[in-house]
């Protein structure tokens, strides 16, 4: 075919194979892993769909291909995997329609995409705006390889000087974590475009934290502690490489830009658009009666870059860019200081594009990608350091906690003070009144919610009486009651913990209250962590301004908050506890107050 022989069956190939692509029907898949497990082929790819993507047959199927492969030494690539292209090496293992184009453009950029059709997509535009790929891979289902696991590949890759990754999910995130940390002592950025911005599944969640900590949340916080870059917008993914290249992550930035204009009208697009992610204008100079020409720019592009009072340069071109594409970006071209640059071009102008991409300038085409772009370099991190997991034997002991007192056990075991006491209605224990008083069920996750929380109660009788109204109200599904001092601090946080399924566990710190998923003022890391990131989440939380002292007010004790944070983020040495939460926290001025507590099991592990 095509003028290439072509065999029988692979046991008639002379010679030894490198790949296989797996191009036949789905019921014919497993004997032609075997095939290739008998020739000793050490990685097949397989096209077909209907495996785990399908229903219960096709999971079962997938397993046993997936068994096949490990039992023969095949790594496995799929399957719905759309393959394998080399655009250096002119070498393509793919059906992927973008082949159709007469040439592909070699880049110095190679992507892994959980998407063939995205393959295609990315392929195209980014032969539009002039570059192109060095590798492109499809990973289909991850049945073995993994997005994670080809990005650690390319780190290692001389042709590929950044790796975009287009995911639909997040398997094997050690994975990521690892190719991560390679790239970074690399210098080779990886950056991502992920799927699952809403936030379907978060009502299956147990706690507030659950709710409002959905895994793409998780995701986030993940992908950000390991140093990889997420974007927002496709064109993003496409244009923002060329920034990072060469760049490290910014230890403290002003998150402030500065922009040199030849219209007005485009800097304030962009400048705008900067204002809406938090992001300042320093300065903001219009050239529009000089136009662009070359040392006017260059002045004053080097004079912002040289600026200390902000992170990026942006140059903004207007329609001199789509006519006059190498006067309109001499200056940018030129243009040297210690601060990185980046071009936003108001009309279509795709000569002036490859321009760009030619002297490894980033360039971009609306301000919305030319605002998100620089948003990643200033959010883009260090991967962080691991942060050990202390024993937790005392506490694992006190597990299952199916109730408020077993679960304010397991905090107090992590050194979480515990002001509660169990209630006797029949015989009050002493107590400083006021008091709020508290059933203690099982069955009833969110208690004020249910009607099971009481407060300001004044003395005994009250106690009692408030005590016998939920038990008339709430029956069988008290099992208890607990009560404990009123008290007024200077905030309230939420405070929680969660074992996501995609990446993993992580700690979640909010302002608190029963507003807590009203208001969605929340900050994620993965847990475990330490002092200082426990004090960083803290300062990314609005709602707990007050309590940082704001405008003269009372300042709390955020070292005790902060002790608490690192002290629950140690849940994540036990894999039994899937969510835990402590709502509210009030943080006073000398220490912490755990108001509610509660723990959700997992299936997974041992009880204690």
């Amino acid at each position: 075919m095509l003028g290439e022989k072509a065999y029988g069956s692979l046991a008639d190939v002379p010679g030894p194979i490198d790949f296989a692509y797996v191009l036949v029907n789905t019921d014919l898949v497993e004997q032609a892993i075997e095939d290739c497990a008998a020739r000793n082929i050490p990685v097949a790819c397989v096209l077909a769909d209907g495996f785990a993507e399908a229903g219960p047959e096709g999971i079962a199927l997938q397993a046993r291909i997936l068994a096949a492969a490990k039992a023969g030494g095949v790594r496995l690539l799929g399957p719905n995997s759309m393959g394998v292209i080399n655009v250096p090496a002119k070498m393509a293992c793919s059906v992927n329609a973008a082949l159709e184009a007469e040439t592909l453009v070699p880049g110095r950029w190679s992507l892994v995409s959980h998407s063939g059709s995205v393959m295609g997509t990315l392929l195209s535009r980014a032969a539009s705006r002039g570059f192109g790929f060095a590798k492109v891979i499809g990973t289909g289902n991850e049945a073995d390889l993994s997005a994670g696991e080809i990005a650690d590949m390319l780190v290692d890759d001389p042709e590929t000087d950044a790796i975009l990754l287009f995911l639909e999910t997040i398997r094997n995130p050690h994975l990521y974590e690892q190719a991560a940390r390679r790239a970074h002592a690399a210098g080779k950025p990886i950056i991502a475009y992920k799927l699952g911005r809403s936030d379907a599944g978060a009502a299956l969640a147990t706690t507030h934290t659950g709710a409002m900590a959905g895994s793409d949340a998780a995701a986030d916080a993940f992908l950000r502690a390991i140093g990889i870059v997420r974007v927002d917008m496709l064109e993003t993914l496409l244009e923002v490489a060329p920034l990072l290249i060469g760049a490290r992550p910014i230890a403290n930035p002003r998150r402030a830009v500065r922009v040199v204009t030849t219209t007005g009208g485009g800097g304030a697009m962009v400048v705008d658009r900067l204002g809406t992610l938090g992001i300042a204008t320093a300065a903001m100079v219009d050239t529009t009666l000089a136009g662009a020409r070359k040392d006017t720019v260059v002045a004053e592009l080097d004079r912002a870059r040289a600026a200390d009072d902000a992170d990026v340069t942006l140059a903004v071109i207007g329609s001199s860019a789509q006519f006059k594409p190498q006067d309109a970006l001499a200056g940018v071209i030129a243009s040297a200081g210690p601060r990185p640059i980046a071009a936003f071009l108001l009309p279509e102008a795709p000569a002036s594009l490859r321009l760009l991409a030619e002297a490894g300038i980033a360039g971009f085409r609306t301000p919305e990608a030319c605002a998100d772009a620089v948003r990643c370099l200033l959010d883009w991190q260090v991967p962080r350091k691991a942060v050990a997991t202390r024993d937790l034997s005392v506490v694992q002991a006190l597990l299952p906690a199916a109730d408020e007192q077993s679960a304010r056990a397991v905090f107090a075991a992590l050194g979480i003070a515990n002001h509660a006491v169990a209630v006797n209605p029949a015989s009050p224990p002493v107590l400083h009144y006021p008091v709020a008083l508290k059933a203690v069920s099982a069955s009833i996750a969110h208690k004020t919610e249910a009607g099971a929380v009481a407060l300001n109660i004044a003395n005994a009788a009250e106690l009692q009486a408030a005590c016998a109204d939920m038990t008339a109200r709430l029956g069988g599904q008290i099992s208890g009651f607990i009560a404990q001092p009123m008290v007024k601090g200077v905030g309230e946080a939420i405070l929680g913990y969660r074992r996501d399924p995609l990446v993993g566990p992580v700690v979640a710190l909010g302002a608190g209250g029963v507003l807590a998923e009203i208001y969605r003022d929340m900050v994620l890391e993965v847990a475990p962590v330490d002092l200082a990131g426990a004090h960083a989440m803290i300062a990314g939380v609005k709602g707990l301004a007050p309590a940082r002292g704001y405008r003269g007010l009372p300042k709390g004790d955020l070292d005790a908050l902060a002790a608490a944070i690192v002290a629950v983020s140690q849940l994540a040495a036990l894999p039994e506890i899937s969510e835990a939460e402590i709502n509210p926290l009030i943080i006073m001025q000398d220490g912490v107050v755990m108001v509610d507590a509660l723990i959700a099991m997992s299936n997974v592990g041992e009880h204690g």
